[in-house]
């Protein structure tokens, strides 16, 4: 291969001054370069950051007009006609000898492994004709004096001083503070903690769009929070009024490999505290336990303090001007050894990577032929990973974008519809980020003029939908880290509470100044969680103060409802009223006379308010169980009644602890005389053929408020359902339902079906009676079920033959025969044979008399 390399600047007879102005951060050198900037006819500056060359952009538009001056980046290019003076990111920086004067800012950032190839290659050959400026920190002195000789070295010292201050607890972190981690969740972290003892907090990170990041920024300055969290993305091309610097961790995961910060890398962070003449002090956040060492070594510190740190000597090198001839020599040219021992191969960047990988695909690769071919699929495999997926992910997205573009250019159509994807502001903070992401992408797209037709409209589209995501974004940042309230009602409090105006809202919020600060569960104040710890006590000061009025009304309006029926409510053994439980039920002397125990809540009432909100929920619990267990408190005051005789009572007492249902056989009925028996039934007990029964106590109302009180006395049975509909499928029986066999039929209407037999069987003289199962499956009870029903009434079945036409009509296929047993079961726990699921049966009529 020819030598066509040289490390030296490209001879242009009209080259100008150059000059390195260097030194620690806060000394101004940005300013300068603007400053020259605007004394210039032309020029141009490339910044390491978009978010920079944005806010440099604004305030040059200021001073020489927006039609003068152009922003050219990656993804976003504004570019009059006619406009000369440019801000641009380092990358897009462009190649005009034309321009009067050119400065790179950052430059240290040549060695920078990922993009230090694009520094250095601005910093050898990008030249001003009248001026060139290279700005950066004075570990690059150096590499200026050996690659650029004829430089002259300007040394600028920090306006401010630099201090050391130890660790601190994030509790005594003081105002206008920035706290620095090295991960996105370990930010949130930080984040999260300082909303809540603090307010809240700015969030910046890498991962944030220019415009979010720039949202964040404002607040802060703006003073709406007292401290920003970040990543070390803080660390360059942010303007901020910080006094303290405290971080989180001393190392981060550099994309290879976990490793302590630089002490250049520490420097460069901890110099955005301190402002111009203000002076800034940094530490560490202590118990964060980030780290190996979460404390600064002594050299370390020294080093920050008085800006001593080790020259850098070797500067990233990249061929910037390789060969198209095809795909095998541009990689060749890529990867060529640099031409001067000052400078080294870089770490393979994540372009080059998709570049090599994609040419190892046969359909990629035999797609690209020719130089001009060559040329236009480096450009895009150059497309930046917005995304950070990684080199395999990234080259796929690389991969596809290429088979659209080889034959031409891509329709408006197509990239409208991408963008339009994205164009959804919906989401939390980590679905916005990747859409950031995604639409950073296709703004680095959209501005390319020969990649796509209607560049303007596919620009202005993608800006418009990244500055809504960003928007949102900020929106989210801002909803999730940051609480204003507090900070507003303190400065109109001034720290007295008798100051601040509380009320009580409808839904039962506590507004202080109309401003939330918690909320009235019943009569429990429960506040407002995201209450700035520091604002806590006066907002409780001030809600004591006005509580006992509002508690009082809330009394009212609790004996007011108490007044109607429905205005409270049961939830299982708790009087619940506005969906809050203001008393429980407790076993009584008897199953039938609970106790009622009142909310611990309520101790916060006067004790007038409190005795009047008891006895109105005594008096309410009390008119429930009256017209609920009417039926039953009746039995009970017979079961005590001495007139009703050992016998009854007990069976009274039995029926009562039982719900009202009885069966017959363990009921002792037989122990009854007549005159007990006739009592039973003035009583409203119905004495059926299986069980014993009160027919008024089966209604849902009833069986509900028996079983709650059931269930205090430790007495579990399954809930009968709400309706106490006629058939329950269930293996267990609910109160006031029988059990036949897989189903449960309610007491009464198996009364009810027994007595249509028998009727049935009184009506006729034959040995068999016709029983039609009609009514039984109008209630959902199956044929099978009606057969065990019979079975426990004392019928007995058997196969039989059709009966004969003339005696019952048309013939019937094989019915089940009824045979009479010797003693009628009291329940079916047995199997019983399947029976038809339609038609009729006979049975025989004579049962064992009783």
């Amino acid at each position: 291969m020819a030598q066509r390399i040289s490390a030296q600047p490209r001879k242009r007879a009209d080259t100008g001054v150059v000059k390195a102005v260097l030194g620690p951060t806060n000394t101004g050198k940005t300013h300068l370069a603007i400053e020259r900037l605007c004394a210039h006819s032309s020029g141009a500056i490339g910044f390491p950051l978009r978010l920079l060359a944005r806010e440099v952009y604004d305030r040059v538009c200021a001073i020489k007009g927006a039609e003068n001056v152009a922003l050219i980046t990656g993804e976003e290019r504004i570019e009059p006609k006619g406009a000369r003076w440019h801000l641009c990111t380092v990358e897009a920086m462009p190649s005009r000898p034309d321009l009067a004067f050119v400065a790179l800012d950052e430059a240290q950032l040549s060695a920078d492994p990922e993009r230090g190839h694009v520094f250095t290659d601005r910093l050898l050959h990008t030249r001003g004709r009248e001026e060139t400026m290279l700005l950066g920190s004075s570990t690059l002195e150096p590499m200026i004096k050996a690659l650029v000789p004829e430089a002259e070295v300007v040394t600028r010292p920090r306006f401010s001083t630099l201090t050391h201050v130890g660790a601190k607890k994030l509790s005594r972190i003081p105002p206008r503070s920035a706290i620095v981690a090295f991960s996105a969740e370990q930010v949130y972290v930080m984040a999260e903690m300082l909303r809540r003892f603090r307010g809240g907090a700015a969030v910046v990170m890498g991962a944030l769009s220019p415009q979010t990041r720039n949202a964040q920024v404002a607040m802060y300055q703006a003073g709406e929070v007292d401290y920003l969290v970040a990543t070390d993305a803080v660390g360059m091309g942010l303007n901020l009024d910080v006094h303290h610097v405290a971080f989180a961790g001393l190392s981060k995961f550099d994309g290879y490999r976990q490793r302590r910060l630089t002490t250049a890398e520490m420097a460069q962070i901890a110099g955005r505290a301190g402002r111009h003449q203000r002076d800034g002090t940094f530490g560490t956040l202590a118990g964060s336990g980030n780290g190996a060492n979460p404390e600064f070594a002594d050299e370390e510190i020294y080093a920050i303090e008085e800006h001593r740190f080790p020259p850098l000597t070797r500067l990233f090198w990249r061929e910037a001007e390789p060969r198209f001839d095809s795909i095998a020599t541009l990689i060749e040219d890529l990867e060529s050894p640099p031409p001067r021992p000052e400078l080294a191969s870089p770490p393979q960047a994540i372009d080059l990577a998709v570049l090599k990988r994609l040419a190892d695909d046969p359909d990629t690769a035999g797609s690209v032929r020719g130089a001009k071919s060559v040329k236009r699929f480096w450009d895009v495999c150059r497309l930046p990973d917005f995304r950070s997926q990684g080199e395999e992910t990234h080259s796929r997205f690389v991969a596809r974008l290429w088979q659209d573009l080889r034959h031409g250019y891509l329709g408006a159509d197509y990239v409208a519809q991408a963008i339009a994807q994205l164009d959804n502001p919906s989401g939390d903070i980590d679905t916005l980020q990747a859409r950031v992401a995604a639409i950073r992408s296709w703004a680095y797209i959209a501005q390319r003029p020969d990649w796509v037709l209607a560049k303007e409209e596919m620009s202005a589209r993608a800006r418009a939908v990244e500055a809504r995501l960003s928007d949102a974004l900020h929106a989210r940042l801002t909803e999730r880290f940051v609480n204003r309230r507090t900070a507003v009602l303190m400065r109109k409090a001034g720290g007295d509470a008798s100051l601040l105006p509380v009320r009580l809202s409808d839904e039962g919020a506590v507004l202080v100044d109309d401003e939330p600060i918690g909320h009235l569960e019943g009569f429990r104040f429960v506040v407002d969680p995201l209450t700035r710890a520091q604002d806590r006590r006066l907002l409780l000061a001030a809600a004591e103060r006005h509580l006992p009025g509002l508690l009082g009304d809330r009394a009212k309006a609790l004996i007011e409802a108490s007044r109607n029926p429905q205005g409270i409510a049961f939830e299982d053994a708790a009087l619940v009223w506005q969906d809050t439980v203001v008393a429980r039920l407790e076993r009584g002397r008897t199953m039938l006379a609970p106790r009622l125990k009142a909310d611990p809540a309520l101790d916060r009432l006067s004790a007038n308010d409190k005795a009047a909100v008891v006895a109105s929920l005594e008096e309410w619990l009390r008119d429930q169980h009256g017209r609920q267990l009417k039926p039953l408190i009746a039995l009970d005051a017979a079961s005590r009644d001495p007139a009703s005789g050992p016998e009854l009572r007990a069976l009274l007492l039995h029926l009562v602890e039982a719900g009202g249902v009885l069966p017959r056989e363990v009921s002792g009925l037989d122990r009854l005389d007549a005159a007990q028996r006739q009592r039973l039934k003035k009583l409203g007990v119905r004495i059926g053929a299986l069980d014993l029964f009160v027919p008024a106590i089966l209604r849902p109302g009833a069986m509900q408020a028996w079983h709650r009180l059931a269930r205090l006395w430790g007495k579990p049975a399954p809930l009968p359902p709400e309706t106490m509909q006629p058939v329950v499928h269930a293996k267990t029986a609910p109160a006031g339902y029988r059990r036949l066999g897989n189903e449960t039929l309610r007491v009464d209407l198996a009364e009810k079906l027994l007595h249509a037999a028998h009727a049935t069987r009184m009506g006729t003289k034959a040995k068999r009676v016709f029983l039609d199962p009609a009514i039984a499956r109008s209630m959902n009870l199956s044929t099978a079920a009606y057969a065990a029903l019979l079975r426990a009434a004392g019928f007995r079945v058997h196969m039989g033959r059709s009966l004969p036409e003339k005696a019952y009509g048309p013939p019937h296929p094989p019915l089940w025969d009824w045979r009479p047993t010797r003693r009628p079961t009291a329940a079916t726990e047995h199997q019983t044979p399947a029976l038809p699921s339609t038609g009729a049966f006979a049975a025989l009529a004579d049962l064992v008399a009783r």
